[in-house]
Protein backbone atom coordinates (compact mmCIF):
# COMPACT_ATOMS: atom_id res chain seq x y z
CA UNK A 1 0.00 0.00 0.00
CA UNK A 2 1.31 3.46 -0.96
CA UNK A 3 0.04 6.41 1.07
CA UNK A 4 -0.96 9.07 -1.45
CA UNK A 5 -2.62 11.50 0.98
CA UNK A 6 -1.87 15.21 0.47
CA UNK A 7 -1.79 14.64 -3.33
CA UNK A 8 -4.78 16.04 -5.21
CA UNK A 9 -6.12 16.15 -8.76
CA UNK A 10 -6.51 19.70 -10.05
CA UNK A 11 -7.00 19.20 -13.79
CA UNK A 12 -8.63 16.71 -16.17
CA UNK A 13 -8.23 16.42 -19.94
CA UNK A 14 -9.70 13.80 -22.28
CA UNK A 15 -9.58 12.84 -25.93
CA UNK A 16 -11.66 9.78 -26.72
CA UNK A 17 -14.49 8.44 -28.83
CA UNK A 18 -16.88 10.91 -27.19
CA UNK A 19 -14.80 13.88 -28.34
CA UNK A 20 -12.39 16.36 -26.77
CA UNK A 21 -12.71 17.67 -23.24
CA UNK A 22 -14.42 16.90 -19.97
CA UNK A 23 -17.79 18.28 -21.14
CA UNK A 24 -18.04 15.78 -23.99
CA UNK A 25 -17.18 12.73 -21.91
CA UNK A 26 -19.39 13.89 -19.03
CA UNK A 27 -22.31 14.17 -21.47
CA UNK A 28 -21.64 10.67 -22.81
CA UNK A 29 -21.61 9.21 -19.30
CA UNK A 30 -24.76 11.09 -18.35
CA UNK A 31 -26.72 10.20 -21.49
CA UNK A 32 -25.41 6.60 -21.67
CA UNK A 33 -24.33 7.16 -25.27
CA UNK A 34 -21.57 5.33 -27.12
CA UNK A 35 -19.72 6.52 -30.21
CA UNK A 36 -18.56 3.39 -31.98
CA UNK A 37 -17.16 3.68 -35.52
CA UNK A 38 -16.33 1.13 -38.19
CA UNK A 39 -12.68 0.08 -38.31
CA UNK A 40 -11.00 0.50 -41.70
CA UNK A 41 -10.07 -3.03 -42.75
CA UNK A 42 -9.26 -2.15 -46.36
CA UNK A 43 -5.52 -2.73 -45.91
CA UNK A 44 -6.05 -6.48 -45.95
CA UNK A 45 -5.81 -7.34 -42.28
CA UNK A 46 -7.28 -10.75 -41.54
CA UNK A 47 -9.81 -9.56 -39.00
CA UNK A 48 -12.76 -11.33 -37.47
CA UNK A 49 -15.72 -10.33 -39.61
CA UNK A 50 -17.91 -10.54 -36.51
CA UNK A 51 -16.06 -7.60 -34.88
CA UNK A 52 -15.90 -4.41 -36.90
CA UNK A 53 -16.59 -1.51 -34.49
CA UNK A 54 -14.38 0.41 -32.06
CA UNK A 55 -14.20 3.62 -30.07
CA UNK A 56 -12.03 5.77 -32.35
CA UNK A 57 -10.73 9.34 -32.23
CA UNK A 58 -10.25 9.75 -35.98
CA UNK A 59 -11.57 13.04 -37.31
CA UNK A 60 -11.30 14.96 -34.02
CA UNK A 61 -9.83 18.46 -34.29
CA UNK A 62 -6.81 18.74 -31.98
CA UNK A 63 -5.62 22.09 -33.36
CA UNK A 64 -6.75 24.14 -30.33
CA UNK A 65 -4.16 22.24 -28.28
CA UNK A 66 -1.65 21.03 -30.87
CA UNK A 67 -0.39 22.99 -33.86
CA UNK A 68 -0.39 21.02 -37.15
CA UNK A 69 3.29 21.85 -37.75
CA UNK A 70 4.20 20.08 -34.51
CA UNK A 71 1.66 17.27 -34.91
CA UNK A 72 2.99 16.18 -38.30
CA UNK A 73 6.06 14.62 -36.69
CA UNK A 74 4.13 12.83 -33.96
CA UNK A 75 2.54 9.41 -33.76
CA UNK A 76 -1.17 9.27 -32.98
CA UNK A 77 -0.57 8.35 -29.30
CA UNK A 78 1.72 11.37 -28.91
CA UNK A 79 -0.87 13.66 -30.49
CA UNK A 80 -3.63 12.36 -28.22
CA UNK A 81 -1.44 12.49 -25.10
CA UNK A 82 -0.17 16.03 -25.72
CA UNK A 83 -3.67 17.35 -26.50
CA UNK A 84 -5.20 15.73 -23.40
CA UNK A 85 -2.37 17.07 -21.23
CA UNK A 86 -2.83 20.61 -22.57
CA UNK A 87 -6.56 20.32 -21.73
CA UNK A 88 -5.75 19.12 -18.22
CA UNK A 89 -3.39 22.06 -17.64
CA UNK A 90 -6.07 24.45 -18.86
CA UNK A 91 -8.60 22.80 -16.56
CA UNK A 92 -6.15 23.25 -13.68
CA UNK A 93 -5.71 26.89 -14.74
CA UNK A 94 -2.08 26.18 -15.49
CA UNK A 95 -1.70 26.85 -19.21
CA UNK A 96 2.01 26.13 -18.92
CA UNK A 97 4.17 24.42 -16.32
CA UNK A 98 5.32 27.16 -13.97
CA UNK A 99 8.93 27.35 -12.91
CA UNK A 100 9.40 26.32 -9.29
CA UNK A 101 11.94 24.79 -6.97
CA UNK A 102 10.67 21.32 -7.85
CA UNK A 103 10.32 20.24 -11.51
CA UNK A 104 7.24 18.80 -13.18
CA UNK A 105 7.25 15.06 -13.87
CA UNK A 106 5.46 13.09 -16.58
CA UNK A 107 4.17 9.54 -16.05
CA UNK A 108 2.43 7.83 -18.96
CA UNK A 109 0.65 4.49 -19.18
CA UNK A 110 0.15 2.64 -22.46
CA UNK A 111 -0.90 -0.91 -23.20
CA UNK A 112 0.15 -1.27 -26.83
CA UNK A 113 2.17 1.80 -27.78
CA UNK A 114 2.24 3.35 -31.28
CA UNK A 115 0.95 0.37 -33.25
CA UNK A 116 0.51 2.30 -36.52
CA UNK A 117 4.23 3.06 -36.70
CA UNK A 118 5.11 -0.48 -35.69
CA UNK A 119 2.94 -1.68 -38.56
CA UNK A 120 4.75 0.69 -40.92
CA UNK A 121 8.17 -0.54 -39.79
CA UNK A 122 7.14 -4.16 -40.21
CA UNK A 123 5.81 -3.48 -43.71
CA UNK A 124 9.01 -1.74 -44.76
CA UNK A 125 11.15 -4.51 -43.25
CA UNK A 126 9.24 -7.22 -45.10
CA UNK A 127 8.92 -5.49 -48.48
CA UNK A 128 12.23 -3.59 -48.68
CA UNK A 129 14.45 -5.10 -45.99
CA UNK A 130 15.48 -3.89 -42.52
CA UNK A 131 18.01 -1.37 -43.89
CA UNK A 132 15.19 0.50 -45.64
CA UNK A 133 13.25 1.25 -42.46
CA UNK A 134 12.66 5.00 -42.13
CA UNK A 135 14.36 6.65 -39.14
CA UNK A 136 11.39 9.00 -38.99
CA UNK A 137 9.15 6.05 -38.14
CA UNK A 138 11.52 4.62 -35.57
CA UNK A 139 11.82 7.77 -33.45
CA UNK A 140 8.12 7.61 -32.52
CA UNK A 141 7.74 3.82 -32.51
CA UNK A 142 8.77 3.34 -28.87
CA UNK A 143 6.26 3.25 -26.02
CA UNK A 144 7.81 6.21 -24.18
CA UNK A 145 7.57 8.65 -27.11
CA UNK A 146 4.30 10.24 -25.84
CA UNK A 147 5.90 10.98 -22.46
CA UNK A 148 8.83 12.68 -24.18
CA UNK A 149 6.52 14.74 -26.41
CA UNK A 150 4.48 15.84 -23.39
CA UNK A 151 7.66 17.01 -21.65
CA UNK A 152 8.75 18.98 -24.71
CA UNK A 153 5.33 20.52 -25.29
CA UNK A 154 4.76 21.48 -21.66
CA UNK A 155 8.28 22.21 -20.48
CA UNK A 156 8.27 19.42 -17.92
CA UNK A 157 11.89 18.96 -16.80
CA UNK A 158 11.38 16.39 -14.03
CA UNK A 159 11.33 12.58 -14.08
CA UNK A 160 9.85 11.10 -17.26
CA UNK A 161 8.42 7.60 -16.92
CA UNK A 162 6.33 5.20 -19.00
CA UNK A 163 4.42 2.23 -17.56
CA UNK A 164 3.44 -0.78 -19.68
CA UNK A 165 1.34 -3.05 -17.47
CA UNK A 166 -1.62 -3.70 -19.75
CA UNK A 167 -4.98 -2.93 -18.15
CA UNK A 168 -3.42 -2.23 -14.74
CA UNK A 169 -0.99 0.35 -16.11
CA UNK A 170 -3.20 3.40 -15.73
CA UNK A 171 -3.53 3.00 -11.94
CA UNK A 172 0.12 2.08 -11.50
CA UNK A 173 1.07 5.25 -13.40
CA UNK A 174 -1.27 7.32 -11.25
CA UNK A 175 0.28 5.96 -8.04
CA UNK A 176 3.80 6.42 -9.41
CA UNK A 177 3.02 10.01 -10.30
CA UNK A 178 1.75 10.72 -6.78
CA UNK A 179 4.86 9.03 -5.39
CA UNK A 180 7.08 11.45 -7.34
CA UNK A 181 5.37 14.26 -5.43
CA UNK A 182 5.38 12.52 -2.03
CA UNK A 183 9.11 11.82 -2.25
CA UNK A 184 9.95 15.38 -3.24
CA UNK A 185 11.19 14.56 -6.75
CA UNK A 186 8.47 16.67 -8.39
CA UNK A 187 6.19 19.53 -7.47
CA UNK A 188 3.62 18.72 -10.15
CA UNK A 189 2.92 15.57 -12.16
CA UNK A 190 1.20 15.09 -15.50
CA UNK A 191 -0.24 11.55 -15.32
CA UNK A 192 -1.58 10.28 -18.63
CA UNK A 193 -3.10 7.07 -20.03
CA UNK A 194 -3.00 6.76 -23.82
CA UNK A 195 -3.47 4.13 -26.52
CA UNK A 196 -4.30 4.03 -30.20
CA UNK A 197 -6.26 1.39 -32.05
CA UNK A 198 -4.68 0.60 -35.40
CA UNK A 199 -6.56 -1.80 -37.71
CA UNK A 200 -3.70 -4.27 -37.30
CA UNK A 201 -4.22 -4.37 -33.53
CA UNK A 202 -7.99 -4.64 -33.97
CA UNK A 203 -7.48 -7.57 -36.33
CA UNK A 204 -5.14 -9.35 -33.90
CA UNK A 205 -7.53 -8.88 -30.97
CA UNK A 206 -10.36 -10.19 -33.14
CA UNK A 207 -8.43 -13.27 -34.22
CA UNK A 208 -7.71 -14.10 -30.59
CA UNK A 209 -11.41 -13.89 -29.77
CA UNK A 210 -11.07 -10.95 -27.38
CA UNK A 211 -13.51 -8.60 -29.14
CA UNK A 212 -17.27 -8.41 -28.80
CA UNK A 213 -18.87 -10.19 -31.71
CA UNK A 214 -22.24 -9.37 -33.21
CA UNK A 215 -25.20 -10.83 -31.36
CA UNK A 216 -28.33 -12.32 -32.90
CA UNK A 217 -29.70 -8.83 -33.56
CA UNK A 218 -26.52 -7.69 -35.29
CA UNK A 219 -25.40 -5.51 -32.37
CA UNK A 220 -21.75 -5.25 -31.41
CA UNK A 221 -21.76 -4.03 -27.81
CA UNK A 222 -19.58 -4.31 -24.74
CA UNK A 223 -21.60 -5.80 -21.87
CA UNK A 224 -19.54 -5.60 -18.65
CA UNK A 225 -20.62 -8.24 -16.09
CA UNK A 226 -23.61 -9.18 -18.29
CA UNK A 227 -24.65 -12.80 -18.65
CA UNK A 228 -24.45 -12.42 -22.45
CA UNK A 229 -21.11 -10.60 -22.65
CA UNK A 230 -19.08 -11.69 -25.68
CA UNK A 231 -15.83 -9.70 -25.37
CA UNK A 232 -14.86 -6.04 -25.25
CA UNK A 233 -15.17 -3.28 -27.81
CA UNK A 234 -11.69 -1.93 -28.49
CA UNK A 235 -11.04 1.75 -28.03
CA UNK A 236 -8.40 4.46 -28.21
CA UNK A 237 -7.88 7.80 -26.57
CA UNK A 238 -6.03 9.66 -23.86
CA UNK A 239 -6.89 10.88 -20.39
CA UNK A 240 -4.62 13.22 -18.45
CA UNK A 241 -4.74 14.50 -14.89
CA UNK A 242 -2.68 17.15 -13.14
CA UNK A 243 -1.39 16.10 -9.72
CA UNK A 244 0.05 18.37 -7.06
CA UNK A 245 -0.01 18.78 -3.30
CA UNK A 246 -3.04 20.18 -1.58
CA UNK A 247 -0.93 23.02 -0.18
CA UNK A 248 0.42 24.05 -3.60
CA UNK A 249 -3.07 24.01 -5.09
CA UNK A 250 -4.40 26.22 -2.31
CA UNK A 251 -1.41 28.56 -2.50
CA UNK A 252 -2.11 29.38 -6.14
CA UNK A 253 -5.91 29.42 -5.71
CA UNK A 254 -6.40 26.22 -7.70
CA UNK A 255 -9.53 24.09 -7.68
CA UNK A 256 -9.27 20.57 -6.22
CA UNK A 257 -11.26 17.97 -8.20
CA UNK A 258 -10.44 14.90 -6.10
CA UNK A 259 -8.06 13.72 -3.42
CA UNK A 260 -5.88 10.65 -3.65
CA UNK A 261 -5.74 8.47 -0.56
CA UNK A 262 -3.83 5.28 -1.35
CA UNK A 263 -2.67 3.10 -4.22
CA UNK A 264 -1.65 -0.51 -4.44
CA UNK A 265 -0.90 -3.34 -6.83
CA UNK A 266 -0.52 -7.10 -6.81
CA UNK A 267 0.38 -10.00 -9.03
CA UNK A 268 -1.20 -13.42 -9.36
CA UNK A 269 1.56 -15.88 -10.36
CA UNK A 270 -1.02 -18.50 -11.32
CA UNK A 271 -2.45 -16.43 -14.18
CA UNK A 272 -1.50 -17.47 -17.72
CA UNK A 273 0.60 -14.95 -19.64
CA UNK A 274 -2.18 -14.21 -22.11
CA UNK A 275 -5.23 -14.88 -19.97
CA UNK A 276 -6.96 -14.56 -16.63
CA UNK A 277 -6.63 -16.61 -13.49
CA UNK A 278 -9.51 -18.95 -12.67
CA UNK A 279 -9.29 -18.40 -8.92
CA UNK A 280 -10.00 -14.99 -7.35
CA UNK A 281 -8.31 -15.94 -4.06
CA UNK A 282 -4.81 -14.38 -4.55
CA UNK A 283 -6.05 -11.00 -5.79
CA UNK A 284 -8.98 -10.92 -3.36
CA UNK A 285 -6.57 -11.42 -0.47
CA UNK A 286 -4.30 -8.68 -1.81
CA UNK A 287 -7.20 -6.23 -2.21
CA UNK A 288 -8.45 -7.00 1.30
CA UNK A 289 -4.96 -6.31 2.72
CA UNK A 290 -4.78 -3.06 0.76
CA UNK A 291 -8.07 -1.83 2.22
CA UNK A 292 -7.07 -2.87 5.72
CA UNK A 293 -3.73 -1.06 5.53
CA UNK A 294 -5.52 1.98 4.11
CA UNK A 295 -7.87 1.84 7.11
CA UNK A 296 -10.87 1.68 4.81
CA UNK A 297 -13.58 -0.93 5.29
CA UNK A 298 -15.60 -2.17 2.29
CA UNK A 299 -18.65 -0.52 3.86
CA UNK A 300 -16.85 2.85 3.69
CA UNK A 301 -16.65 2.73 -0.10
CA UNK A 302 -19.49 4.54 -1.86
CA UNK A 303 -18.59 3.74 -5.48
CA UNK A 304 -16.40 1.36 -7.47
CA UNK A 305 -14.93 2.32 -10.83
CA UNK A 306 -14.36 -1.06 -12.40
CA UNK A 307 -12.07 -2.21 -15.20
CA UNK A 308 -14.69 -4.69 -16.41
CA UNK A 309 -14.95 -4.47 -20.19
CA UNK A 310 -17.16 -7.31 -21.40
CA UNK A 311 -14.38 -9.89 -21.36
CA UNK A 312 -15.91 -13.26 -20.55
CA UNK A 313 -13.16 -14.46 -18.20
CA UNK A 314 -11.78 -11.06 -17.18
CA UNK A 315 -15.12 -9.76 -15.91
CA UNK A 316 -15.70 -13.03 -14.09
CA UNK A 317 -12.41 -12.69 -12.22
CA UNK A 318 -13.01 -9.07 -11.26
CA UNK A 319 -16.55 -9.78 -10.08
CA UNK A 320 -15.45 -12.72 -7.95
CA UNK A 321 -12.60 -10.69 -6.45
CA UNK A 322 -15.03 -7.95 -5.42
CA UNK A 323 -17.60 -10.42 -4.10
CA UNK A 324 -14.91 -12.19 -2.08
CA UNK A 325 -13.83 -8.97 -0.40
CA UNK A 326 -17.36 -7.71 0.26
CA UNK A 327 -18.66 -11.07 1.45
CA UNK A 328 -22.33 -10.88 2.40
CA UNK A 329 -22.38 -7.08 2.18
CA UNK A 330 -24.03 -5.42 -0.80
CA UNK A 331 -21.67 -3.93 -3.35
CA UNK A 332 -21.82 -0.14 -3.85
CA UNK A 333 -22.62 1.49 -7.19
CA UNK A 334 -20.31 0.12 -9.88
CA UNK A 335 -19.28 2.24 -12.87
CA UNK A 336 -17.80 0.49 -15.91
CA UNK A 337 -16.45 3.26 -18.19
CA UNK A 338 -15.20 0.77 -20.77
CA UNK A 339 -18.83 0.14 -21.71
CA UNK A 340 -18.86 3.74 -22.96
CA UNK A 341 -15.34 4.13 -24.40
CA UNK A 342 -13.94 0.68 -25.08
CA UNK A 343 -10.83 -1.05 -23.78
CA UNK A 344 -7.55 0.89 -23.35
CA UNK A 345 -8.88 4.43 -23.70
CA UNK A 346 -8.00 5.81 -20.24
CA UNK A 347 -11.65 6.22 -19.34
CA UNK A 348 -11.20 4.87 -15.81
CA UNK A 349 -9.47 8.11 -14.79
CA UNK A 350 -12.12 10.38 -16.26
CA UNK A 351 -14.98 8.37 -14.73
CA UNK A 352 -13.37 8.38 -11.28
CA UNK A 353 -12.62 12.10 -11.25
CA UNK A 354 -16.06 13.03 -12.59
CA UNK A 355 -17.74 10.74 -10.05
CA UNK A 356 -15.79 12.44 -7.25
CA UNK A 357 -17.13 15.76 -8.54
CA UNK A 358 -20.69 14.45 -8.38
CA UNK A 359 -21.30 14.00 -12.12
CA UNK A 360 -24.36 12.06 -13.26
CA UNK A 361 -24.05 8.65 -14.90
CA UNK A 362 -26.75 7.03 -17.00
CA UNK A 363 -27.46 3.30 -17.18
CA UNK A 364 -24.55 1.09 -18.24
CA UNK A 365 -24.70 0.71 -22.05
CA UNK A 366 -25.40 -2.83 -23.19
CA UNK A 367 -26.20 -4.31 -19.79
CA UNK A 368 -29.44 -6.29 -19.74
CA UNK A 369 -29.12 -9.49 -17.68
CA UNK A 370 -27.35 -10.30 -14.42
CA UNK A 371 -24.96 -13.22 -14.70
CA UNK A 372 -26.17 -15.67 -12.02
CA UNK A 373 -22.60 -16.82 -11.33
CA UNK A 374 -21.43 -13.26 -10.65
CA UNK A 375 -24.49 -11.55 -9.22
CA UNK A 376 -23.11 -8.12 -10.12
CA UNK A 377 -25.28 -5.34 -11.55
CA UNK A 378 -23.38 -2.27 -12.80
CA UNK A 379 -24.89 1.18 -12.41
CA UNK A 380 -28.49 1.26 -13.61
CA UNK A 381 -28.79 5.01 -14.13
CA UNK A 382 -30.54 5.77 -10.84
CA UNK A 383 -29.57 8.94 -9.01
CA UNK A 384 -26.24 8.36 -7.30
CA UNK A 385 -25.32 10.64 -4.43
CA UNK A 386 -21.90 12.18 -4.65
CA UNK A 387 -19.54 9.50 -3.34
CA UNK A 388 -17.14 10.26 -0.52
CA UNK A 389 -14.74 7.39 -1.14
CA UNK A 390 -14.18 5.72 -4.52
CA UNK A 391 -12.28 2.52 -5.19
CA UNK A 392 -10.81 2.16 -8.69
CA UNK A 393 -10.01 -1.46 -9.62
CA UNK A 394 -8.25 -2.77 -12.72
CA UNK A 395 -7.12 -6.35 -13.28
CA UNK A 396 -4.86 -7.15 -16.21
CA UNK A 397 -4.26 -10.07 -18.53
CA UNK A 398 -1.24 -11.99 -17.26
CA UNK A 399 -1.87 -11.55 -13.52
CA UNK A 400 -1.18 -7.89 -12.74
CA UNK A 401 -3.71 -5.89 -10.72
CA UNK A 402 -3.93 -2.37 -9.35
CA UNK A 403 -6.31 -0.34 -7.23
CA UNK A 404 -6.56 3.24 -6.05
CA UNK A 405 -8.62 4.99 -3.40
CA UNK A 406 -9.70 8.54 -4.12
CA UNK A 407 -11.95 10.88 -2.16
CA UNK A 408 -14.14 13.80 -3.09
CA UNK A 409 -12.89 17.28 -2.39
CA UNK A 410 -14.54 19.42 0.24
CA UNK A 411 -17.37 21.60 -1.00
Amino acid sequence: MIDLSTVVVTGLGTVDAAGCGRERIAAAYRDATTHWQSVDLSAGYHASQASQLAGLTRGLDLRPWLAPAKARRMSLPSKLAVAATKMALEDAEREAVEASELPTAVVVSTAHGPTSLIDGILRQSVTKGPMAVSPALFTESVANAPAAQIAIACGALGPNLTVTQREAGVLIALAQGATEIKTGRAGCVLAVAVDELHPMLHAVLGRFGALASQDADGNEVARPFDRHRRGFVAGEGACAVVLETDSSARARGGRVLARLRAGGSAFDPHAPRTGWSKSPAPLAAALARFLERSEVAPSDIDCIVSGASGSVTGDRLEALVLKSVWGNRALPSILTPKAWLGEHSGGMLSAAVLAAEGAAFGPTPGFTTVDPELGVHPHDGSTMRRPGTILIVSLAVGGAAAWTLIERAEA
